[in-house]
């Protein structure tokens, strides 16, 4: 979710990925994906629309949701709807961005003050909280540096 320019799900296809279903609010990024993942065109869906009024059919093995978070001023019914399509035994996997004394107030200054977006940072006792309010069971979270989290929620 929140496709934009298909980098991630070209990576996924590369890797071997048998089905890829990209969905952006944004129809320049829907079209940049389009563009990219060309080659791609069968084993690709793009849907233009959002993501939590859009009919989308079945289930996921893996739900993607990297850079959508930053701009969520409420991510629970997000990551409920991502609870619901996520098939059994299957997974979120999530970047997050957190408070960083170093960058934090660059991107605030950057996206909220002269680009007009509002950010949000998440702690790792929240994102715990939001994961297990939405149905995920196992929770894993990572803190690669110290601006943000990457998270692994399995889904039983």
């Amino acid at each position: 979710m929140g496709c934009g320019s298909g980098r991630i799900g070209e990576l996924a296809l590369e890797a071997g990925s048998s089905h890829y279903v990209g969905i952006d609010f944004s129809e320049p990024m829907i079209e940049l994906a389009r563009a990219r993942l060309q080659r791609f065109h069968d084993r690709t869906q793009l849907i233009l629309g959002d993501f939590l009024a859009c009919p989308l059919e079945g289930e996921f093995d893996v739900v993607l949701a990297l850079g959508l978070f930053d701009y969520l001023p409420d991510p629970r019914p997000f990551t409920k709807r991502i609870f619901e399509l996520t098939a059994p035994r299957g997974c979120l996997v999530g970047s997050f961005p957190a408070w960083s004394p170093l960058k934090g107030p660059i991107r605030k200054i950057r996206y909220e003050v002269i680009g007009d977006c509002p950010i949000f940072n998440y702690s790792r006792r929240g994102l715990e909280a939001l994961m297990r309010d939405s149905g995920f069971a196992r929770i894993d979270i990572r803190a690669p540096g110290k601006s943000g989290f990457l998270l692994l929620a399995h889904k039983r």
